[in-house]
């Protein structure tokens, strides 16, 4: 911490987390920023130390993730998760704001996903790395050359079209595709193996069958990805929409205590982020950077 004043605000931030740790009886760890290359690292790095630290006794089996991205890697958050599986037996997530993109794909491997009426996540559809080092969402990519193509089959696709489709790289599309279908294939498994694990239909009161889980999060992940409902990468998709697509969020702003608590913990947090211009925070118990 670089003086006094950041001091006072670690220790604020710390009694803060402290509360929410209690208050969801977990470990908790915080994390505002991309989710690139290096950054499951950092996260192996946090997570051992909250979790095989000898002070930490008796050691909890449940991690609270809070979360704040606008995405990134799906292969870095396979690997995250990884991790946090390795560790706790149950993972939470906590949205206070936004969790975009792969941040979306990160909270479909909790158990439980905490999100207030202003949180919002996004549509799936995967971002790649161009050869000219941006991030671009590569159903925008496919969707385009789809159409080209249907264009094409009518007589209907212009020269310029004709050029710029003659001009793509083959392979880049391929790896395009593969990244969609791994976002898809990564969401699927995480619900069905966590977050429908314990699903028992509240008209039956009997246990969703593996056939029913597996056809609920076909439907999330076709929904999540599907741009022509949501048009843009970045579209916000509140907690009323995603309870339309029959994914189960917890909605603590009904708790006002809670929210409450949220809300002075992240404010703080927030506002350290973005005095500092940090591309990565972490916080935790034990460590705050």
């Amino acid at each position: 911490m670089k003086n006094a004043v950041d001091r006072e605000v670690a220790s604020l931030l710390d009694d803060r987390l402290s509360s929410i740790e209690e208050h969801f009886n977990s470990d908790a760890i915080a994390f505002f920023g991309p989710l690139l290359r290096g950054v499951d690292d950092m996260f192996k790095q946090q997570i051992e130390d909250i979790s095989e630290n000898p002070k930490n006794d008796p050691k909890s089996e449940r991690l609270l993730v809070i979360l704040t991205t606008y995405g990134g890697s799906a292969e870095v958050v396979e690997r995250i998760v990884n991790v946090m599986r390795h560790h706790y037996k149950e993972v939470n997530f906590l949205v206070p704001d936004y969790a975009y993109s792969a941040g979306t794909l990160f909270c479909m491997s909790g158990d439980n996903i905490y999100m207030n009426y202003y949180s919002v996540l996004g549509p799936i559809d995967p971002q790649v790395e161009t050869k000219d080092g941006k991030l671009v969402p590569a159903q925008g990519y496919l969707d385009k050359v789809e159409e080209m193509i249907n264009k094409s089959k009518t007589n209907e696709l212009s020269d310029a079209e004709f050029l710029i489709l003659k001009g793509l790289d083959l392979a880049e599309l391929r790896w395009f595709e593969q990244e969609k279908d791994l976002n898809e294939d990564l969401l699927k498994k995480w619900l069905v193996n966590y977050k429908f694990k314990n699903w028992v239909h509240k008209d039956t009161n009997k246990t969703a069958t593996q056939d029913e889980k597996e056809a609920r999060a076909i439907e999330i992940a076709k929904s999540l990805g599907d741009t022509k409902v949501w048009h843009t990468h970045s579209r916000p998709i509140s907690l009323i929409e995603l309870r339309k697509i029959k994914l189960k969020i917890e909605d603590y702003s009904e708790n006002s205590s809670l929210k409450s608590m949220i809300d002075q913990y992240y404010d703080v947090l927030k506002d350290y982020v973005l005095k500092y211009g940090l591309p990565f925070f972490f916080h935790t118990r034990r460590h705050i950077t």
